[in-house]
């Protein structure tokens, strides 16, 4: 195919979610730069694909707070305006190339550039660009995990992971298995629900937020996961209060007896991300659901076999098990034509200086490089870090 290539930029930033958008936000602010480019494989700024589990003051940028989220949880639809509202007030909007995805880049030592490989993905076309400086804003929430179970070639229905979720699908009288978590209790005649690892399950509701305390919430902090006395005794009342939620009286009247062993768990708190739970419990009571641990080591045609020997109905398996942490396998060759990988093999794990740089690979930044990521609250502490 053929190589056009695009004018040299200062700055070349990949990835237009929060970091993206972040990184272009203090371009115009603190360095009053215009002359950068942003490209993603999405169509559009943002793109994210669902809600949040996590309260809507933990969702905002430090200089862009946002007082307009009405529910406790937002949803996709407030989180896209927002994050595409701030991309055009700073004009970060003005810089963004959709579908165009990164497929590598070199150091240039003679003209202490960078230059990128990019793929066209509507037209299939590549294309060159250089730049002075280079900014992964990449995220690890990107790539579904792939579902390799033996047999998954034959399954007759639809396989689908919730992050590339299809509208075509009509789950209404549907047997559907769930590998991980999903609330589509509503639509379809079974679930079955199948879980590895119980999770320390929140009591919540998502409430409306008034517009006062929306205003207010912009300038609230959560400190329950540092490592303080403080921190330590917080978390202590969460999980007994996470552990009491299933053994509420309440709970236990819907039948839930049987699931006790599936919705304990015995790691310590924090571990793991919590779940705020808006219904999940509640609806394990519902006749046409049923969870189970039992693994899955085999798909036939029409249903699934599990390891105790069991096979399962089911017209429709979508997956829920979240993604593969491949964003740093991108082709990336430093000084030298030393690539990312044999840099990362010398040192023994993958692993930048505070999160950011590479010795070796000059004027190359991560936003969310290796060991940067959180287990809670939002990851936009980390990115704006």
């Amino acid at each position: 195919m053929a190589l056009p290539s695009k004018p040299a930029t200062t700055v070349i930033i990949i990835g237009a979610g929060f970091s993206g958008v972040a990184m272009g936000c203090q371009l115009t602010r603190n360095y009053h730069l215009e002359d950068y480019c942003i490209y993603d494989r999405c169509s559009g700024i943002g793109d994210p694909g669902c809600g949040v589990d996590i309260p809507a003051i933990s969702y905002s940028l430090s200089f862009a707070k946002n007082s307009s989220y009405t529910k406790l949880f937002p949803e996709q639809s407030e989180v896209l305006d927002y994050i595409s509202g701030v991309a055009r007030t700073y004009g970060v909007d003005r810089h963004f190339v959709g579908n165009v995805e990164w497929k590598g880049a070199t150091w240039k030592e003679d003209t202490q550039t960078w230059l990128l490989q990019f793929e066209d993905l509507q037209t299939g076309r590549h294309f060159m660009q250089a730049c002075r400086i280079l900014i992964s804003a990449v995220g690890g929430v990107v790539n579904p995990h792939p579902f390799t179970v033996p047999g998954v070639e034959r399954f007759k229905g639809p396989i689908v992971h919730t992050a590339e979720w299809r509208s075509d699908i009509d789950l209404r009288y549907k047997h559907v298995a769930v590998i991980g978590n999903e609330t589509i209790i509503d639509e379809v005649k079974t679930i079955t629900h199948f879980m590895r690892t119980p999770h320390y399950l929140i009591p919540t509701e998502n409430h409306d937020i008034p517009p006062l305390w929306r205003r207010l919430l912009c300038y609230t902090a959560w400190p329950q996961f540092n490592k303080t006395r403080w921190g330590s005794r917080t978390r202590q009342k969460s999980v007994q209060r996470s552990l009491n939620y299933p053994r509420s009286a309440q709970i236990l009247m819907m039948g839930l007896g049987r699931y006790w062993d599936l919705l304990n768990p015995s790691y310590e708190f924090g571990c793991k991300r919590r779940v705020f739970d808006q219904g999940y419990l509640p609806c394990l009571q519902r006749d046409n659901i049923r969870l189970t641990d039992d693994p899955i080591v085999e798909i036939l045609p029409t249903s699934i076999r599990t390891q105790s020997g069991a096979q399962i109905s089911t017209d429709v398996i979508i997956i829920a098990t979240g993604f593969s942490l491949i964003q740093y396998d991108t082709p990336l060759y430093g000084r030298e034509s030393i690539s990312r990988q044999q840099h990362w093999q010398e040192l023994g794990s993958k692993m930048a200086f505070e999160s950011v740089a590479m010795h070796g690979f000059p004027n190359f930044f991560y936003i969310l490089g290796p060991n940067s990521g959180r287990a809670h609250t939002s990851i936009l502490f980390s990115i704006e870090k």
